[in-house]
């Protein structure tokens, strides 16, 4: 496996973001290692509140929320998924799969020996964090799921399957406006083909514009030219920004995808979860629109919990949002 490292010099003077970076080495399952970058702020002995961010961000997401959460007595982990942030980047689309992300962030969780952690998840944090929560279980207190889901798709019409693969297979790429009008305005008949505009552009696209898709997708507020700049900074040019064109493509959309039957062991996890689950969703995601639902209705530990519909924050909640969900976590963790 070819394994690309961003400079350093990239990172240096972010905006809003002074932390010390730490590294754990963790197998590629190719006969190599990785490089896993993570940032651990706060007292040791603190409750550990473990964030994890999804596709195409790292742990600059959270910057906002970090201060916070320490004020309220909390230690914060935030690792940056393999092919994004500070972590090493395989050369190869290809790489990159739903279950190599978990294979690499449980070796980095067991190295690491988090214990006792509230996990905070949202967009591809929650797929992975879920997994590595129901594989490992003892390691966590408690849950906050923030815009994200564990899909497990079921059986549905074949003519909609094959619509699906000649989307996937022969129609040209979409244009960006295309797919945000697809996201905006989602086919209730076809719900799979419409997530599929995003998934293409995203495979298809050599040069994913990064900074200006998480800045296209808050609302609340408007990032700063140097805050888009250091979204952008992990990919100092297209070959390193394969990670963020392929986890898109790994969301499973049908029931033959290679992760459902460990998604599917997953929620048994889930539906016999004791535990506090907390659902902080926003009421304008169109990616997860509804998605708390099915925690709220599956998860033993979800019952009774003051669950949040958060106005306005847009997909990334952590920019958009980011004093409401801290507190949010922050009283949750008091609280249980």
């Amino acid at each position: 496996m070819k394994v690309l490292r961003t400079p350093d010099e990239r990172f240096q003077n972010l905006a809003g973001y002074p932390f010390e970076p730490c590294y754990t080495d963790v197998p590629d399952g190719d006969g190599g290692s990785l490089r896993v970058h993570h940032i651990d702020e706060g007292p040791r002995e603190a409750d550990v509140i473990l964030c994890m961010h999804g596709q195409p961000t790292w742990s600059y997401l959270y910057r906002h929320m970090i201060p916070l959460l320490n004020d309220a007595d909390c230690r914060v982990i935030a690792p940056d998924l393999v092919g994004f942030g500070r972590s090493d980047k395989p050369a190869a689309r290809e790489d990159f799969s739903y279950q190599r992300q978990v294979d690499w962030l449980t070796a980095w969780l067991v190295q690491n020996d988090i214990r006792d952690a509230t996990f905070v998840g949202q967009d591809w944090g929650g797929l992975i964090g879920l997994r590595l929560i129901a594989e490992n279980p003892d390691r966590f207190s408690r849950i906050v799921v923030a815009n994200t889901g564990l899909p497990t798709p079921g059986p549905i019409a074949q003519e909609r399957v094959d619509a699906l693969r000649d989307f996937w297979e022969n129609k040209p790429t979409p244009t960006l406006p295309e797919v945000m009008t697809a996201l905006a305005s989602p086919d209730p008949k076809r719900p799979e083909v419409t997530f599929a505009h995003w998934q293409k552009w995203t495979w298809d696209s050599e040069d994913l514009p990064v900074g200006m898709m998480v800045a296209g997708t808050i609302d609340g507020r408007q990032l700063s030219a140097e805050e888009v700049a250091a979204y952008d900074a992990p990919f100092p040019d297209a070959t390193f920004k394969m990670g963020p064109r392929a986890m898109p493509r790994q969301v499973p959309l049908l029931d033959d995808d290679p992760s459902l039957a460990a998604n599917q062991a997953a929620w048994e996890v889930l539906g016999k979860w004791q535990k506090p689950l907390l659902c902080a969703f926003t009421d304008n995601d169109p990616v997860t629109a509804g998605g708390a639902q099915r925690f709220q209705d599956e998860v033993p530990g979800a019952k009774g919990q003051a669950h949040q519909t958060i106005q306005g924050g847009g997909h990334f909640l952590q920019e958009g949002r980011a004093v409401e969900l801290a507190r949010i976590v922050a009283d949750f963790v008091k609280s249980t």
